[in-house]
């Protein structure tokens, strides 16, 4: 498929990235101990998440993130200009990526780097992509929703098969310094979700500093924050109705799949995902 940036049997958007930078993030990138890393399948809550931990180091004071457009506070390494960012940033590092396992810096799996990894449920983040994909001009645009359904259930969509990123980074999930969580538990309990986060990074917070957090991640403050809600980009690369923050709900898919497409869908779930425990996926 045209309109992708193919490397090692993995589409990339084909604006932004380039073979050269993505090897040397994978062979040479030096991955500190106290590095912080998000890592998500894109669409799955990856904003929010660098929201909520950008606020937890500040203890809740909005400045940083009212200042600083996420991407420059939370860089996407795998990106030319998040590795650029990167390069000139001093340690220790917050990281963004989207990275499949077998692409990600070597050097992370014997640091004691602490990384965080977001999953949520695949049929929204379906949903979701094809509203993104479909107002950028970073990739391939899908012409309809049966489109990229197709697309997405192949995995040629940015960043491959979402099935096989969820099985490399589940592999991860028994050790200490990887933190599984899923959109659907950040929705349900959200202030749950940022005591365990505290936890998995060592950081202490006051119920008044908590509350701060909690409010300036709120779906609502992020959408009116243009540091978080990418109204920042250049119009060259989005399309008129872009919207970052669409909904931020769960289960959306209901309102898009037809019969056919969910039983398509759990089809293939069913399959790829087999030997996974009961109760991993808190959609399912």
């Amino acid at each position: 498929m045209s309109g992708y940036y193919w490397f090692e049997g993995i589409p990339f958007p084909s604006r932004g990235f380039q073979k050269e930078i993505i090897e040397e993030v994978r062979d040479k990138f030096v991955i500190g101990d106290e590095d912080i890393i998000i890592l998500a399948y894109p669409k799955s809550g990856t904003n929010w998440l660098i929201q909520i931990v950008c606020l937890i180091q500040t203890k809740g004071n909005p400045e940083w993130v009212q200042s600083v457009p996420t991407w420059k506070r939370s860089p996407w390494i795998e990106s030319n200009g998040g590795f650029q960012n990167l390069t000139n940033k001093e340690r220790p590092y917050q990281i963004s990526s989207h990275l499949p396992f077998h692409l990600f810096p070597r050097t992370f799996f014997s640091s004691k780097a602490k990384m965080i990894y977001v999953i949520r449920n695949p049929r929204d983040v379906l949903v979701s992509g094809y509203y993104y994909w479909s107002k950028t001009k970073f990739a391939k645009n899908p012409e309809s929703l049966t489109t990229y359904f197709e697309w997405f259930l192949k995995g040629n969509v940015p960043y491959g098969s979402w099935f096989e990123h969820t099985r490399g980074w589940l592999s991860m999930r028994k050790c200490e310094n990887f933190l599984l969580l899923s959109y659907e538990d950040m929705k349900k309990d959200t202030r749950r979700t940022i005591e365990k986060i505290c936890d998995f990074l060592g950081k202490k917070l006051e119920p008044d500093e908590l509350d701060m957090v909690l409010h300036y991640s709120s779906f609502q403050a992020m959408k009116e924050n243009k540091m978080s809600n990418y109204s920042l980009l250049k119009k060259e690369i989005v399309a008129d109705g872009f919207v970052f923050l669409r909904k931020g709900t769960t289960g959306d898919w209901k309102n898009h799949f037809t019969v056919a497409q969910t039983e398509a869908f759990d089809k293939v779930f069913q399959e790829k995902m087999a030997g996974f425990p009961p109760g991993l996926f808190p959609w399912e």
